[in-house]
């Protein structure tokens, strides 16, 4: 029997330099109980931004996406926890949604909904993009960030309730910001692969990243975003590409006797990464 009282819901978010996106994103959480805020050392108006939303700002570290999520929901003072990244946003939809299924205990461990991406100056409804679905809501008793950096998910112990209100999702300002998270997210998937001793570089490069393009243009309806939709099939190749790239790099590094983690960085410290580290560029293909 299914008990008839409210659930009281945390909404969680890791930020690094999102004074551009969390004002919005924590707007889009004002009818949650509680908001916990983790940041891993802002040099921007961030953490002063999230402090007028809520007392539970904390920074830290950055130990990884998977971790550093897992550790906002360890902070969370309720059992049910909403966990959004700060570049998304909760749709009038998807809250009343929530609301309605969380006014007693739910008969799920956890919700899933759609995620609609605005990039290029359209939302991308194609090539892979969409409906991206994602659980995002959760109970954390039965629930834990898992996977390999940087493409984190929810691991739930058992099935998620399928929900149509959206998550919208602004992921990257322009193309430039695009490149630097792929950048940022294919050194830390070659490193994941490379510890593993997973991944065929050559295979990677030669058959992976071609087929990318194809998939993501043809199979998954890319062209019907238009011109935006070729282009995303492009840097969704060039992603796999580099990864594999990377890969290479490093296994050929190693093989000379040089240890690839301890090279003089020229333009970047040890803990650099893109002021959003987050995008469809996380989608594995190896």
């Amino acid at each position: 029997m299914i008990e008839s009282r409210a659930i009281e819901l945390t909404a969680t978010v890791i930020t690094f330099n999102e004074e551009e996106n969390i004002r919005d994103c924590l707007e889009s959480l004002r009818w949650v109980s509680h908001i916990v805020v983790v940041d891993s050392g802002s040099t921007d108006r961030t953490v002063a931004i999230a402090r007028e939303y809520t007392e539970h700002v904390h920074v830290t570290d950055w130990p990884g996406h998977i971790e550093q999520k897992n550790r906002a929901v360890d902070l969370a003072p309720t059992d049910w926890v909403i966990s959004l990244d700060a570049d998304e946003r909760v749709t009038p939809r998807l809250q009343q949604q929530l609301q309605k299924q969380l006014a007693r205990v739910p008969s799920h461990p956890g919700f899933s909904m759609p995620r609609l991406t605005w990039h290029l100056g359209r939302w991308i409804r194609h090539g892979g993009w969409y409906p991206d679905r994602k659980i995002r809501v959760f109970d954390r008793r039965k629930a834990r960030w898992a996977g390999i950096n940087p493409h984190d998910h929810i691991d739930l112990a058992g099935d998620a309730l399928a929900l149509d209100g959206e998550i919208l999702h602004y992921s990257f300002r322009d193309l430039h910001h695009h490149i630097e998270t792929i950048d940022s997210f294919t050194s830390i998937a070659a490193r994941e692969m490379d510890e593993r001793r997973q991944g065929s570089p050559l295979a990677g490069m030669l058959l992976r990243a071609p087929w990318k393009f194809i998939r993501m243009l043809l199979l998954k309806r890319g062209y019907r975003d238009g011109f935006a939709g070729f282009i995303l099939a492009g840097m969704g190749s060039f992603y796999v590409f580099l990864k594999y790239a990377v890969l290479w790099e490093r296994r050929a590094l190693r093989a000379r006797g040089l240890d690839p983690d301890s090279l003089p960085r020229q333009h970047r410290g040890p803990e650099w990464r893109p002021r959003r580290a987050t995008g469809e560029v996380t989608e594995s293909d190896s």
